[in-house]
Order: structure tokens, then C-alpha cells, then sequence
């Protein structure tokens, strides 16, 4: 089984080599070879996504990722952005749906923003469309008004758009999803106010036709976003296009405690993925050490259960990282008193302690 790893910027380095560090015990018959992505790819060879590592990924069976993006890059034209690589990437190997899950462990419900009593418990899964909508639709650019409240005036403009085939192939991932897990699904929308999300909601219920067994609700994203806050155990899958995927996924994450325990998986038609935690490279932390590396790993086991076939493999890791935090460990984002505080890769050695069999010293 080949891995891609890809690294990228910031704590990308220091958490992905916390995640290989843990699957390399698990004594499987893994190849491991690594690339580098975003930004440090565009100062070793001039582009954030070059031909070598494109290569690499397409011929991996699964791609392990870390995290891409750096202040330092903002200037650059947006075609060479370290954040190219990633968008790159799913165009390039077809990874149209991005599953999300947002857990709420029982040691962290406190360290939720939400009272404990919303959150205990919680276990919701976002399944945001990855290759379309605003972030991919053309035309798009700058130009000078014609037409409008200030003909004359400069304006920058994006195409938001979605086919019957993209709709339909994300709504039958989020249902059957939703079979083995609570039954119920809820589409966000903004169908309202815009004409592809009218569109949307009428495939998502075309394709609820073939799940009678599935529960379907429509939810538009303003409410959806309030009731992540007010009643967020009310969620079992939950389905939307890629701008509020993005957005909602994110604000899922913090009801969890911190986005630095939530791994995310991007897969293609047959299940081919590419793994990795759902935060960002956090340039103004990267190699201080104190970076919560539990994302990558748990990204690490959504790769071997959803990818590589090896579920029994996947919940050795899980359950690992269960007894890490019921041992008391906690990297900064998560810490509270009462526990102790480790770093990145303190708490990556305290996951290969549980998965060994090792005492975990709490």
C-alpha cells in the first residue's frame, strides 16, 4: 500500500511526521514516500504544485497531507499560492466529496466553546461537495463595470455553478453515509436567494427518492449556522456545496473544543483519498513543538478505514488516542487544569505508547 506524504508548511511538517510515526508501528505493509507541497514546494522548484509530486500522488494508493500556506505568500500571483497545491490536488485526482466528521470526546466537552450539556456526546458528519461551486466556476476575474451601481468602476467577479452529475454524486455519498449512521440527512442550501441552490435542493430530493429508509431535511445555511450553536445534536450527516461546507465545517470544528482534533478525508468516485486535518498550516506557531498533531493521526485512521481497507488497523489508532486523553494528556489548544500539558511530539509518542501497549504516563 503506497503513501503519498505530503507535508507542505508551517506545523504541517511537525504533525504528519507525528502520523507516520504512529502508522509505522502499526507493522503494516506501508511505502511511505514523501514530496514537498505549497509553499516549500514553490521555493525548491518554483511552483506549489509541482510535476513530481502530481505524479506521486496520482500513483499512491492514498495521500497523507499536512497543511500549506504562509503569510510570507500572500503577494505571489494566486496561481503560484501555496494554497494551490491542495485545490490542485482535488481537481487533479477527482476528489469530489470531503467528509468531515465533528466528535466531541468525553474528556474535552469542556473545552467546547458550548455548555457541556450541547455537546456531550456530539457526533455529526459534514460532507461539503469539493470540485465545484464559487471556488471552481468560470468565468472569473477583474474587469471594468459595464452595468450595475458604478458602471466605469473596477470589479472582481466569480461564477458560482453546479451540474446534475456533481449534485447527484454528493447527495448519494451523504445517504449512504447517513444509512450507517443516525438515518438522517440535512441539505444546506441558500435556495432562497440563489438559483443554484434552488437546483441543488431539487436533485438532493430527486436522489432522496432511492433512500426512503433516510430521513431528508432542508436547512438554509444562515439557520444552519445558528443551529450548529443552538442545537448542534440535532445533526447527524449533513450536506452542502463547497463555500459552506467550508464555512460550516469549521465552525463544527470548534464545537469539538479545538480544530485540532478533527481529521477530514477527500475521496474520489472509487474511494481513493487524500487525508488530512481539517485546521491550517499555522505559520505563527510552526516549530515551537506545541502544534496538536491528534488531527493528522486521527486522519491518518480515516485513511486506513475508508482507503486501505484495514478498519481493525483504523480503531487500534482511534481507541489509542481515546486512552491519550483519558491519561490527561492535552496539547495547548485543549489544555485545562487539572491535566497535563505535552507537546507535538509528546503526545505523538503517548499514541504509540497506548497503540504498543506501553504505560501512558498522565
Amino acid at each position: 500500500m503506497k503513501i503519498a506524504v505530503l507535508p507542505g508548511d508551517g506545523i504541517g511538517t511537525e504533525i504528519v511526521a507525528e502520523a507516520v510515526k504512529v502508522l509505522n508501528v502499526l507493522e503494516l505493509p506501508l511505502e511511505m514516500e514523501e514530496a514537498v507541497v505549497g509553499g516549500a514546494a514553490y521555493e525548491a522548484k518554483g511552483h506549489p504544485l509541482p510535476d513530481a509530486t502530481l505524479q506521486l500522488a496520482k500513483d499512491a494508493d492514498a495521500v497523507l497531507f499536512g497543511a500549506v500556506g504562509d503569510w510570507k505568500f500572500d503577494k505571489l500571483e494566486r496561481a503560484l499560492r501555496p494554497e494551490q497545491a491542495i485545490l490542485g490536488l482535488r481537481k487533479h485526482l477527482g476528489l469530489f466529496a470531503n467528509l468531515r466528521p465533528a466528535l466531541c470526546y468525553e474528556q474535552l466537552t469542556h473545552a467546547s466553546s458550548l455548555k457541556p450539556e450541547l455537546v456531550a456526546g456530539l457526533d455529526i458528519l459534514i460532507i461539503r461537495e469539493l470540485t465545484g461551486d464559487i471556488y471552481f466556476g468560470q468565468p472569473r476575474g477583474r474587469r471594468t463595470a459595464v452595468d450595475g451601481h458604478f458602471p466605469g468602476a473596477e470589479e472582481a467577479f466569480d461564477t458560482m455553478r453546479y451540474s446534475r452529475p456533481e449534485i447527484e454524486r454528493i447527495a448519494h455519498v451523504a445517504f449512504q453515509a447517513a444509512r450507517r449512521r443516525g438515518k438522517k440527512v440535512t441539505s444546506v442550501d441558500k435556495a432562497n436567494v440563489l438559483e443554484t441552490f434552488q437546483f441543488w435542493k431539487d436533485v438532493v430530493t430527486e436522489v432522496h427518492a432511492q433512500y426512503p429508509d433516510v430521513e431528508l431535511e432542508h436547512m438554509y445555511v444562515d439557520n444552519a449556522a445558528m443551529q450548529l450553536v443552538k442545537a448542534p445534536k440535532k445533526f447527524d450527516v449533513v450536506v452542502t456545496g463547497n463555500m459552506f461546507g467550508d464555512i460550516l465545517s469549521d465552525e463544527a470544528a470548534m464545537l469539538t473544543g479545538s480544530i485540532g482534533m478533527l481529521p477530514s478525508a477527500s475521496l474520489d468516485a472509487n474511494n481513493k483519498g487524500l487525508y488530512e486535518p481539517s485546521h491550517g498550516s499555522a505559520p505563527d506557531i510552526a516549530g515551537k513543538g506545541v502544534a496538536n498533531p491528534l488531527a493528522t493521526i486521527l486522519s491518518a485512521a480515516m485513511m486506513l478505514r475508508y482507503t486501505l481497507a484495514q478498519p481493525e488497523a483504523a480503531d487500534r489508532i482511534e481507541s489509542a488516542v481515546r486512552a491519550v486523553l483519558a491519561a490527561g494528556l492535552r496539547t495547548p489548544d485543549i489544555y485545562s487544569d487539572g491535566t497535563r500539558k505535552v507537546g507535538t511530539r509528546e503526545m505523538g509518542d503517548a499514541v504509540v505508547a497506548a497503540i504498543t501497549g506501553k504505560t501512558i504516563k498522565g
